[in-house]
């Protein structure tokens, strides 16, 4: 495998340790953090699998009734 060297600060190798496992190399950090994003298909895909029972939709919709009587308003300034 080829490998390159890179020089980063310390903040930012503070930030890659922190997510960084006992078994985890660096490049495994990058790689699961910053390497191939979802897409809308993959999106599309969760949401044809996702199943919401009756009691979620009910939660649901009392949230919607209560911030319908209860609007937020913007900030005063």
């Amino acid at each position: 495998m080829a490998v390159k060297t890179i020089t980063i600060d310390l903040e930012a190798y503070e930030i890659l340790s922190r997510h960084k496992g006992p078994e985890a190399s660096f490049s495994d950090v990058i790689k699961q953090r910053l390497g191939k994003g979802l897409t809308a298909r993959d999106l599309g895909v969760v949401i044809q699998r996702a199943r919401v029972g009756e009691d979620a939709l009910n939660a649901i919709d009392a949230v919607i009734r209560a911030r319908r009587r209860s609007p937020a308003r913007p900030a005063k300034r």
